[in-house]
This record gives structure tokens, C-alpha cells and sequence, in this order.
């Protein structure tokens, strides 16, 4: 029951924090920029958004398309939608049902792998439509960041990692799947004969 309480208070802090971060390092931006993705406002750019300013720059020389956070309905839906698997935790926790707790953890792991399918696809879409019309053109390259890690694009080195809501859900979800091994025996010791 603690478990699971504590997975909701933190997939409930995870809806208003950051859950994705992507940081450019590039020779004309020696201080860096960051991109952060979710929490309130969705997609963000640093402090007062001067980062996103210079990643939408970059972006216009390549032909990639700007970003803006309100194209992007995923993220106007996602507090809420994590404030729901909150409460969902927290039923299961007082409910003390194992179906219950199974039914978390199945939608959760579901919803994670519904976001990576997403943020995948509107990466590649970024990275890949490109506007023929743009000012540098370099045959065959394409702009997807990658989803974890780091890649090289251009004379840009891009990585993707989780920011601190990320964090916060792979522990949720950790816990969560604690609880419901634990209820189903997985983890029950060896009974002497």
C-alpha cells in the first residue's frame, strides 16, 4: 500500500515537471541550448524560452520546421493524463486489489510505450521533412534527434535523456511493478519441506 502510495505522489509531481530533455552542443553555441519536453508547458526552451528561439534559428537554416509548443496536443493532455495514473495508484493502494494493481501497471507500461511511439514519431517527422527551399541542403541527411543518447547531426552533437519527471515515472513504474510481482508470488521465498 505504501508502494503504490508513494508511486502516485510521484507520477503526481511528475505531471508538472519536465519529463525529456534534449541538449545541442554546437561550435556557435559554445554555452549549449536545451529543449525540455512536458510539465505545463509542454515544449520549453530554457530560461524565458531563449533557447527554443535558437533551436527554431538552426532549424530555419536546415529546413526543419519550427517548434512551437502549442502544436503539440500530446503535451496539453499529459499533466492530466499522469494525474490520472496518480489517482489510479492511489485506488489501488486503498483498494488492496491484486487485479487492480496488475491493471496499473499494464496501462502504465502501456501509456510509456504509447509516449516513446509518439515522441519517436513526431522526431522523425521534425527531423525528416525538411523544406527543400532552405539555406544549407546536405544530400541524404536527415535532423532526427535520437529518442536516448547522442548522435551527430552536422556539426551539432544532440543528446536525449530523461529529465527529472522522466526520472520520476521510471521509479513509479519500478514500484508499481514491485507491488504486483510481489502480490503474484514472484518474489515469495522458497518454503521449506
Amino acid at each position: 500500500m505504501i508502494l503504490l502510495i508513494v508511486a502516485a505522489i510521484l507520477t503526481g509531481i511528475a505531471a508538472f515537471t519536465s519529463l525529456w530533455r534534449i541538449d545541442i552542443a554546437a561550435p556557435q553555441y559554445p554555452e549549449g541550448m536545451v529543449m525540455y519536453i512536458g510539465g505545463l508547458k509542454g515544449v520549453d526552451g530554457g530560461e524565458d524560452g531563449i533557447d527554443l528561439e535558437k533551436i527554431n534559428e538552426l532549424n530555419h537554416y536546415v529546413g526543419m520546421a519550427q517548434i512551437h509548443p502549442g502544436d503539440f496536443w500530446e503535451f496539453s493532455v499529459l499533466p492530466y493524463v499522469l494525474l490520472a495514473f496518480a489517482v489510479f495508484f492511489l485506488v489501488a493502494a486503498v483498494a488492496r486489489k491484486k487485479g487492480l494493481s496488475i491493471a496499473a501497471l499494464v496501462a502504465f507500461g502501456i501509456f510509456g510505450v504509447l509516449g516513446f511511439i509518439d515522441f519517436y514519431h513526431w522526431t522523425y517527422v521534425y527531423g525528416h521533412n525538411l523544406d527543400p527551399s532552405a539555406p544549407i541542403k546536405v544530400p541524404g541527411m536527415a535532423y532526427q534527434p535520437p529518442i536516448i543518447g547522442v548522435k551527430q547531426l552536422l556539426n551539432m552533437t544532440v543528446m536525449s535523456q530523461p529529465d527529472l519527471g522522466g526520472y520520476l515515472l521510471v521509479v513509479s513504474g519500478l514500484l508499481v511493478a514491485f507491488v504486483v510481482f510481489k502480490e503474484i508470488g514472484v518474489f515469495a521465498g522458497k518454503k521449506k519441506a
